[in-house]
């Protein structure tokens, strides 16, 4: 079984973007490649084909490798509802919530899990890539561990270990994981990847050659700073690129920040209209006035952030904008805080309760056990659509003559106003869609380019894939990888 693994010395190194790199790079050499994952915490997530879900990098991944998505690509998946809490999802599929006091124990049981996963995708493919998490050198929390080097002996795995020279500190960060180590563990790293970098590679020359001498291991490539990462979806960070105000000739966009935002890459495709500015707008700041549409995203605990978007004061913003006439789009947790009241009668979210919501549209909703996951399709604003489902939780109330789309299944979903102007959909990802995406844009007076924002990354796919060709070692990196290398 031929597998490379890519660990990291922190988070937001760039492992998922180069494990998706690679994937788009080996399979454009005429190899089958597939991701791997162990273990993912993110409310960033795809519905896969088989019906269940994984992480949003995963499924980047996925489309590097040019692979149907599979929850084999990411056993196991965390997502966070709560400070101490997560949701549990194993496989695709809800299996309970694991906090700070269960955390090592479960985690521990469930490498089996995740070793089957793996052993089911290495009979697929020609090789398999694997993310790490976060960093081995939190060797706190290595008892148990299934994400990094407990994965990777159990698997036997070879790892390459990524450092970010953006952040600084590159050399001790490497140099620095190797040292901490339980020797074992560090026997496990062949090589080191230095990534980001900003200026002329040349003058990293004795850096590089100094980490290859204080760790012992073979360096694979200093990759630079590459523009076709920017028009990749982030996985977990909600990135404040523009600000509160509109560019000139621009229309803005506004989406409050809220505490637990889940699949906020639903907003990733407005951000490459010509016409539009995105504000992604941060606890402590209004929602602008002059804002055109309102979005408000997903969310891994409804009523948690219905009471926070109320203690920031953004309903005030929000019923204000409502009543100067501007839109609003709420995708998923998002419709739900449009409606009269969200219940959660059996505490699944947290502790029972329920709230009152923004009372814009005609409904009520009761949080409930059984997850809805499913891709799907069909027709809105008289444009077709690709999306998803992913929630928690049942809609009732709303008058079925006002659906705001109409699925390839026959049935209706969310709900939108008499004026047009507020509209509320289970569906995410429909705005890649580029028909239905110029539709809503139409609606608040934008003009659209109307692309498919799925062939957009695509063709950044294309261009990180030639960008590593370039800047690492790939010949050694998969001689490695099929266990001929040193």
């Amino acid at each position: 079984m031929a597998g490379l693994m890519l660990q990291g010395t922190g988070s937001d190194v760039g492992k998922s973007v180069l494990v998706a790199g690679l994937c788009r790079a080996l399979s454009s050499r005429g190899l089958s490649v597939l991701p791997f994952k162990p273990q993912n915490m993110s409310n960033n997530a795809a519905v896969t084909a088989d019906g269940g879900e994984i992480g949003r990098a995963q499924a980047l991944q996925a489309l590097g490798a040019r692979a149907e998505l599979h929850t084999d690509m990411n056993p196991v998946l965390l997502k966070p509802q709560a400070d101490r809490t997560s949701q549990l999802i194993v496989h695709g599929k809800v299996r309970g919530t694991l906090g700070s006091a269960n955390f090592r124990e479960t985690r521990r049981s469930l490498l089996n899990e995740v070793l089957e996963s793996w052993h089911r995708l290495s009979q697929r493919c020609d090789l398999v890539i694997v993310e790490g998490a976060g960093s081995p050198a939190e060797i706190n929390l290595r008892a148990g561990d299934i994400a990094n080097m407990g994965f990777a002996r159990a698997a036997d795995v070879p790892v390459v270990l990524v450092g970010d020279i953006d952040r600084g500190g590159v050399i001790a960060a490497l140099a620095g994981t190797r040292a901490v180590l339980d020797p074992e563990d560090a026997a496990m790293i062949r090589g080191f990847i230095v990534n980001k970098f900003r200026g002329d590679p040349a003058l990293f020359t004795d850096g590089y050659a100094m980490i290859a001498e204080l760790t012992g291991w073979r360096g694979f490539g200093v990759v630079p700073w590459l523009p076709a990462v920017a028009r990749l979806p982030s996985e977990d960070a909600v990135v404040l690129e523009r600000g509160l105000s509109p560019s000139a000739g621009r229309t803005l966009v506004a989406c409050p920040m809220l505490p637990r935002i889940a699949n906020f890459d639903d907003l990733d495709p407005l951000k490459t209209e010509d016409g539009v500015d995105v504000a992604m707008i941060p606890p402590g700041k209004p929602i602008p006035a002059g804002a055109a549409l309102i979005v408000l995203p997903g969310s891994k605990a409804t009523i948690a952030d219905m009471a926070f978007l109320r203690e920031q004061g953004w309903d005030i913003d929000i019923l204000a904008h409502h009543r100067r006439g501007g839109a609003i789009l709420g995708i998923c947790a998002g419709y739900q805080m449009l409606g009269r009241t969200i219940a959660d009668p059996m505490g699944i979210e947290g502790a029972p309760g329920s709230i009152a919501g923004l009372g814009l549209l005609d409904h009520e909703t009761v949080l409930g056990p059984q997850k809805a996951l499913r891709q799907v399709s069909g027709t809105a604003l008289a444009a077709r659509f690709d999306g998803y489902e992913m929630h928690m939780g049942e809609t009732h109330g709303a008058p079925a003559s006002r659906p705001f789309a109409l699925l390839d299944s026959g049935r209706p979903d969310g709900t939108m106003s008499n004026d047009r102007k507020v509209i509320g959909t289970y569906c995410h990802g429909l705005l890649a869609s580029g028909g239905l995406r110029r539709a809503l844009l139409a609606e608040i007076g934008v003009r659209s380019h109307a692309r498919d924002h799925g062939a957009l990354v695509d063709a950044a796919l294309d261009e990180l894939a030639a960008g590593l060709e370039q800047h690492l070692d790939i010949d050694a990196l998969l001689a490695l990888a099929r266990g001929a290398g040193t």
